[in-house]
């Protein structure tokens, strides 16, 4: 059997992969709609509240959030427009005419199955490319309260590492290594967990096994509320180089290259990765899970429309795709907490629901 046999005809493939996504994109724009204008709703009050903010403002927030609800809702999209698809052709006997030409299930669902294949493409591109730098950019965007946004040159903001008792908070870090650099250094100098003083300096870099900050360095007392102003000094001696540049790494902000990237950089600093690794099998297993969502929505597809059973039928379709967005986001959860494997804790939900759908599908054929 060559892999044209698998298919129905070109003619039949056409109507079916084109009525799916239409569909699909139509319940996309529909449901980016209703949740965009529901969270705007929550969010715009706080964007104006920023003195100068307004129309143009709002709709930057438009630009970048969007992004993130259409990743979100396009597997869902995908799992509806096949149940609504399948669902009006059985409706209409399609299925049936189609099944009585010889078909077998698994070829009335090939079009379909290569067209969530083509979504499954576009979602991890889209995700890869448009999605995570709108996740940084918003993320950036909201830690300064919708206020102006810092100049991005690929720098870490607001970073907080721990040097003892002492807590240091750095505002921005570039560089990597011994060249990273520090700016707005703030130390938190403390005892058995009681502030004893706050030093305070605009620069620094590494010196020796310690951080040199200066050139001005301001020490507040907490007990006497004295302020002094000293000279460059040495802070945070034994405090390594990574745990300013990889102390925050955003999975949902960096690429699949740049997070991959990040977690080489990590585990050759000795740092925990699992929950990175995780998110980055994630990457790949979300977005094809657009090529399960025919094999669970099939159930809507097969079975007698006259029996009046169809509805029933799509409703089981709906419940299986939605159980494995559940089993896939709880598995994603215990891989961040380690119980998992990050290989497992990505791909296990995928596999579990594609065996479920393939014996539904020939269940129901039966």
């Amino acid at each position: 059997m060559t892999l044209a046999s698998f298919f129905p005809s070109r003619t039949v493939s056409i109507y079916m992969a084109r009525m799916f996504l239409v569909r699909t994109f139509v319940i996309v724009a529909g449901l980016v709609l209703i949740l965009q204008t529901l969270d705007l709703l929550s969010t715009s009050g706080d964007i104006l509240a920023y003195h100068g903010n307004g129309q143009e403002q709002v709709w930057h927030y438009v630009g970048l959030r969007a992004p993130q609800i259409i990743a979100f809702v396009l597997p869902f999209s995908v799992l509806l427009g096949t149940i609504i698809t399948l669902a009006t052709m059985n409706q209409n006997s399609e299925i049936i005419a189609l099944k009585a030409s010889g078909l077998s299930a698994h070829q009335v669902l090939a079009p379909l199955i290569v067209s969530a294949l083509v979504v499954a493409a576009f979602s991890f591109v889209f995700n890869d490319r448009v999605v995570s730098r709108a996740t940084a950019t918003l993320d950036q965007w909201q830690s300064v309260d919708y206020g102006p946004l810092p100049v991005d040159r690929g720098d870490r903001s607001n970073v907080w590492v721990r040097d003892g008792d002492d807590l240091i908070q750095v505002t921005q870090i570039s560089g990597k290594g011994n060249a990273a650099k520090l700016g707005g250094i703030s130390v938190f100098q403390r005892d058995g967990g009681r502030l004893i003083s706050i030093v305070s300096a605009p620069r620094g870099q590494r010196d020796g096994d310690g951080w040199l900050i200066g050139p001005k360095v301001t020490l507040f007392d907490v007990a006497s509320g004295k302020q002094l102003i000293e000279g460059p000094t040495v802070i945070g001696r034994g405090v390594r180089p990574d745990q300013f540049t990889l102390a925050s790494v955003d999975a949902d902000g960096l690429s699949f290259g740049a997070l991959k990237s990040a977690i080489s950089d990590l585990s050759a600093a000795g740092r925990p990765t699992t929950d990175l690794e995780g998110s980055l099998w994630h990457k790949l297993s979300s977005p094809l899970s657009a090529v399960l969502m025919p094999l669970l929505g099939a159930v809507a597809a097969f079975g007698i429309a006259r029996s009046g059973k169809l509805f029933v039928r799509a409703v089981i379709g709906m419940a299986l795709g939605f159980a494995y967005f559940v089993a896939d986001n709880f598995a994603l959860a215990m891989g961040n907490l380690g119980a998992y494997p990050p290989f497992l804790a990505a791909w296990a939900p995928f596999l579990l629901f594609f065996l479920i759908g393939e014996a539904v599908l020939i269940r129901t054929e039966e």
